[in-house]
């Protein structure tokens, strides 16, 4: 279909103002560095980090993946928002001051004193196969709602998509990625409000008294013996596990403590971003819930009832009205770009910091580091793009499928990070034995789940099994050494 004039417009507005105003930091006389790229020489106010911190958070899979899920089923998803506060708790007590002290902009430089190289190496390619699986996915579903509006192809939005967020990330580093976020975070809320008020005001009455004895309201079973399914507490502890990464060893989340002024400011700015996401995660299942009820009296095509991802975009394209349509639009994009932005800018970062740094045999200028790094953020944005170009194959919903892949691609690395940090009786031998249990672990939790195993978990599990494994073998090994250890000591005496 045609988009009308003033939601082109509209949105058109909203592109061209991103890419503007990100590019605007290139012309900043502190810009030109490797430190301005990576950490913004740390001078960033703490509202405008807890704002992207929360956009990073809330991609176009937050915005049209947890109303479809609402829609076709439940609020189980919603149980991961919930799991949020533990690990940010955590995140402010520990991590925090942890980063801050050590003076390194890598996520991973701690694994690198407490374990030698191989352990930054491993978890910095576990995090660069996360993020290229998370733009792929965030890159799919963000152009399904122009393939709706334009009629253009969907490789083609895709493309476009990549490129217009390349062009302002290579141009300001972290302070663009951080600025706009900041932007593209209120336009998001912004949106979210609207379009759920417009929904309720559209929905017949007693639909959501229908929506509850259907059960759309439902958190999910609270069987404790069901592992296998996306039960309460599946869905609980994948949470907590994959949140305690995120702000424990997940170098978007990382790099953003090392951008504030101070310590202080940084625990602020956490706190905000992250626990802003439960309330606005909240409007998202009530947008589900809502659209269920809207589609109950209003007929849907039948190939967009089949694809729940294709709700919400369907409906902003055929229920809002002229103008309101290209805000939303505009407030999908922000959702997407936010975190595509950041996870290319951060992704270039660990390229700079654990690979270009790591391996180069001679020294190099500040002006070939900012160069490797613009290259780098290339290279992760055609990467990127690669992996979404293989989501058009995809059958199932694409939250599942990248719920799946983070917790395959994490490969447990949250263990080692908890192993290093809680036990100093930890050395290398014992993690890297108990690193590679964790992968076999995991490894057999998926092909379990796709080949009949005996013992099936589902796969949203890997992470919880692999973290657990790294973390108790090798703490078990290093005791175990010790005592070895001291009763050879006493023999020899």
């Amino acid at each position: 279909m045609k988009l009308p004039f003033l939601d082109l417009l509209v949105f058109l507005a909203y592109l061209i103002g991103m890419m503007l105003f990100g590019c605007s930091f290139m012309l900043k006389k502190d810009a030109r560095s490797s430190a301005a790229f990576t950490s913004g020489s740390g001078h960033l106010p703490a509202w405008a980090i807890g704002m992207s911190i929360f956009a990073t958070f809330v991609s176009s899979i937050s915005f049209l993946g947890l109303p479809a899920k609402a829609y076709a089923g439940n609020w189980n998803a919603f149980v991961f928002s919930l799991s949020i506060p533990v690990a940010s708790l955590v995140a402010v007590k520990f991590f925090v001051p942890l980063y801050r002290s050590l003076n390194s902009i890598s996520a991973y430089h701690y694994l690198e004193l407490r374990f030698g190289a191989w352990a930054a190496v491993y978890a910095s390619a576990c995090y660069l196969l996360t993020q290229l699986a998370r733009i792929g996915t965030i890159l799919y579903l963000l152009a399904l709602p122009m393939h709706a509006l334009l009629g253009w192809s969907v490789p083609l939005i895709i493309t476009i998509t990549a490129l217009s967020v390349l062009v302002y990330s290579v141009a300001g580093g972290i302070q663009a990625v951080i600025w706009t976020d900041a932007v593209q975070g209120i336009l998001l809320i912004a949106g979210t409000v609207l379009c759920l008020a417009l929904l309720i005001w559209g929905n017949p009455p007693g639909a959501f008294s229908e929506a509850w004895h259907a059960q759309k309201f439902s958190l999910g079973s609270f069987s404790v013996w069901d592992w296998q399914h996306e039960t309460f507490w599946v869905c609980l502890l994948y949470g907590i596990f994959i949140n305690l990464q995120n702000y424990g060893i997940d170098q978007n989340y990382v790099q953003r403590y090392l951008t504030a002024k101070n310590t202080r400011e940084a625990v602020q700015s956490t706190l905000f971003g992250s626990l802003l996401y439960i309330p606005v995660s909240f409007l998202f299942f009530a947008m589900g819930t809502a659209l269920y009820g809207y589609y109950r009296v209003h007929p849907l095509p039948e190939a967009v009832a089949k694809t729940p991802d294709q709700i919400l975009p369907y409906f902003i394209v055929n229920g809002l009205p002229q103008g309101v349509t290209g805000l939303l639009i505009a407030a999908i994009f922000a959702a997407g770009m936010s975190t595509i932005s950041t996870s290319i800018n951060s992704g270039a970062t660990i390229l700079f910091t654990d690979y270009y740094r790591r391996f180069r045999t001679s020294a190099a200028s500040e002006c070939d580091q900012l160069r490797f790094l613009r290259w780098a953020t290339v290279a992760m944005t055609f990467a990127g793009w690669g992996c979404a170009m293989a989501l058009l194959r995809m059958e199932k919903g694409a939250l599942d499928a990248w719920w799946m892949l983070a917790s395959i691609f994490s490969g447990g690395m949250l263990g080692l990070f908890l192993l290093g940090y809680c036990s100093r009786r930890a050395t290398r031998g014992p993690a890297m034995i108990a690193t590679v249990a964790g992968i076999l672990v995991i490894v057999w939790i998926v092909a379990g789940t796709n080949r009949g195993a005996l013992v099936t978990l589902h796969p949203n599990l890997a992470i919880v099994m692999g973290t657990l494994v790294i973390f108790l073998v090798g703490f078990g090994l290093a005791t175990w050494a010790q005592r070895k250890t001291g009763s050879l000591r006493r023999d020899n005496r």
